[in-house]
């Protein structure tokens, strides 16, 4: 067996890691906007990268470059660098080639950016940012705070694994998105560190199936961003390594981060879980719980406090899965207000599913009663602050 345990440290918790952020001038008032995050050796690489038609430069220029290995990884905030062509790779290489001639031990760097669309990049403020980089400071903090946008708070998270045989490796990572949120692989951006002794093919495989039921299963406003991005990277020094082990841990990360992510949604005040069990099949089981999580009449009803359990029928019959009236049940936490066609909402029932509406965190259960399929989606309430962050978003 193995044993988990939460430490501090986020992407510095991992032996050889370092990370930092500093202002460069993109953010007002000296805020932090530039951050880097670098091992002391060569790392293996796995990514998950938007599905959005317009890719954004950092994620093309990955492409181009076909990277597999790397020891840095350069991140800006205010400026996504999307929608800016050829040009917006060829500023990526030029701010790069001033990374590499001011620090020649870092080798093959990666460029990832979130912020407004349609914006070249800012390349001399960031090389500003790029001198004040000391590479050998531990601040998972800092560079956690750089990268936020709209976010209230900095996202991070790190893990001690310890094995049976008493060997130990580390999984850390920091995370930002709180608007622009419906990873389909929002705007999201997550980097995840480890010392564990894993290659690129198997982490590749792990981490394509942990994204499915962490950052691809929350939603904040239903947009997929340009810029999404997961880059878990290993540079294999603790020497040790269990599959099992590996994989529990990567998905406790990610899923800490993927609910930090929603429970920060732009002007939210609840994390919601839709729970649907007893679809046809795993498949038609995310397909109800993501319609319920994205849709704007459940969201309006989660900000008003309203347990409108008709909007839950309504958007699972609309999801297009199989579904009936007549099998159908629906909770609010532990308040059933209806079950296989029988309705459960009178005044007291109501009362108390409002009671769990007021809650910051609680789950709308749904079974359907036709199979074995089961999935978990995450959404948010969205109110009037959202509606002025994004009218104003640009100013």
């Amino acid at each position: 067996m193995y044993k988990i345990e939460m430490i501090e440290g986020g992407v510095c918790a991992a032996e050889g890691f370092y990370a930092d952020g500093v202002s460069a001038g993109l953010k007002p008032g000296g805020a932090k906007d530039v951050a880097f995050i670098y091992s002391d050796t060569l790392c293996e690489i796995a990514s998950v990268f938007t599905t959005n038609k317009m890719t954004a430069a950092p994620i093309r220029h990955f492409w181009r470059y076909g990277k597999v290995q790397s020891n840095c990884i350069l991140i800006n905030a205010k400026n996504a660098n999307a929608m800016t062509g050829d040009a917006g790779i060829d500023d990526i290489d030029e701010v790069l080639e001033v990374l590499t001639s001011r620090f020649e031990q870092i080798h093959n760097p990666i460029m990832s950016s979130t912020g407004v669309i349609g914006v070249r990049l800012p390349k001399e403020t960031i090389k500003v940012g790029i001198r004040k980089f000391h590479l050998r400071v531990k601040n998972s903090q800092a560079a956690a705070a750089a990268i936020m946008t709209t976010d209230r708070f900095a996202k991070q998270i790190a893990l001690r694994v310890t094995l049976e045989d008493g060997g130990v490796f580390h999984i850390g990572a920091i995370a930002k998105g709180a608007g622009m949120i419906n990873p389909a692989m929002a705007t999201m951006l997550c980097f995840i560190t480890t010392d564990a002794q894993c290659y690129s093919d198997a982490m590749q495989e792990i981490l394509n199936d942990v994204v499915t039921r962490t950052f691809n299963a929350i939603s904040v406003d239903g947009d997929t961003s340009t810029n999404d991005t997961v880059l878990l990277l290993s540079n294999q020094k603790s020497g040790c390594y269990d599959a099992a082990a590996f994989q529990e841990a990567l998905e406790q990360v990610m899923l800490h981060l993927a609910k930090a992510m929603t429970r920060d949604g732009e002007g939210a005040s609840k994390l919601v879980t839709f729970d649907i069990s007893g679809a046809r099949n795993d498949a038609e089981a995310q397909i109800a719980a993501k319609a319920l999580s994205n849709s704007l009449l459940m969201k309006t009803a989660l900000f008003g406090e309203d347990p409108n359990w008709g909007r839950v029928a309504s958007t699972i019959g609309a999801s297009g899965i199989a579904c009936d009236e007549k099998c159908l049940r629906i909770a609010f936490d532990d308040v059933c207000v209806y079950d296989k066609g029988t309705v459960f909402f009178d005044k007291l029932m109501e009362e108390r599913a409002v009671e769990v509406m007021r809650r910051s965190e609680f789950t709308i259960a749904c079974d359907l009663g036709l199979g074995a399929g089961s999935f978990r989606a995450y959404g948010c309430d969205l109110g009037y602050e959202y509606v002025k962050i994004n009218a104003d978003y640009r100013t």
